[in-house]
């Protein structure tokens, strides 16, 4: 049994300010030790439940924050950008099922910590009419390959979004905000260990039957992005087949693989 780890940074315990999850700042060195080891308890718990092989996505950013060095000798790193999956790269080699892992809540969430959707060029986006986060476009990819998400860990924000959204899925709150750059965090230690002991449960349920089934979005896909300013909007506009309405564009998709792309290029085009 194969088990994809998807790793984010701002979901990290600890995490509070876009210094820690910034490379040109100094904080950053210390942050991605901790997103190492916050992903290599998820290796542990993983394993110790079940799993035969462990690959891990580092999707934060450019993709490449993880410490191969430090990486638990078990797993495989997918590191660097771009790739057509993104932050679940590796989803359609075989895996059996997915654990999110430092992840953060959609954009405009309250009490967030680092609330955003993608980038800070995406105030909203929307699938089929309804508003997704990361969280969200991750697993319906997943979906897309009839592959569930099994666990999400980061502050409260997410772990609530993640199960209203996926249902009963492994839920690991490692901090809690109070505002967007400001949470009660749990020690690393701590953490860690209730990431471990997450993604144990979560693949153990899995090897049971108990895990959730798929989230799988209904086709065609219509993705819609509310960006900051007209200015980016008039860009992304230019993505053939795209729809303009004020700072908001639609794309329709024949699937959320085909969305995916349609989104990473109507960003590229907004500058």
């Amino acid at each position: 049994m194969k088990i994809l780890i998807a790793a984010d940074m701002e979901g990290i315990a600890g995490v509070v300010s876009w210094d820690h999850v910034s490379p040109d700042h100094k904080e950053y060195a210390r942050f991605r030790k901790l997103m190492t080891a916050e992903v290599n308890a998820a290796v542990r718990g993983a394993c110790d439940g079940g799993a035969e092989s462990v690959l891990v996505a580092d999707g934060h950013s450019g993709g490449r924050n993880i410490l191969i060095e430090e990486l638990d000798r078990r797993a495989r790193l997918y590191t660097g950008s771009p790739s057509p999956l993104a932050m679940v790269s590796g989803v359609d080699s075989g895996v059996a099922g997915v654990l999110f892992i430092g992840y953060h809540a959609r954009a405009g969430t309250e009490n967030g910590v680092l609330a955003h959707t993608w980038s800070g060029n995406v105030t909203n986006l929307w699938l089929n009419g309804e508003p997704f986060g990361e969280t969200g476009l991750n697993a319906a990819i997943c979906g897309h390959f009839d592959v569930p998400v099994l666990m999400v860990s980061g502050d409260q924000a997410v772990c609530q979004e993640a199960v209203a959204l996926l249902g009963d899925i492994e839920a690991v709150a490692v901090k809690e905000g109070s505002g967007r750059y400001a949470a009660f965090c749990l020690p690393p230690e701590a953490a860690q260990e209730r990431i471990y002991e997450g993604a144990r449960r979560a693949v153990t349920r899995l090897q049971d039957g108990e895990a959730p089934p798929p989230f799988r979005l209904s086709a065609p896909v219509t993705l819609g992005i509310d960006f900051p300013s007209s200015q980016m909007a008039d860009g992304a506009a230019l993505l053939p087949g795209a729809q303009r309405q004020g700072r908001r564009i639609t794309y329709t998709a024949d699937d959320v693989v085909t969305a995916l792309r349609g989104m990473r290029t109507a960003l590229a085009l907004a500058g």
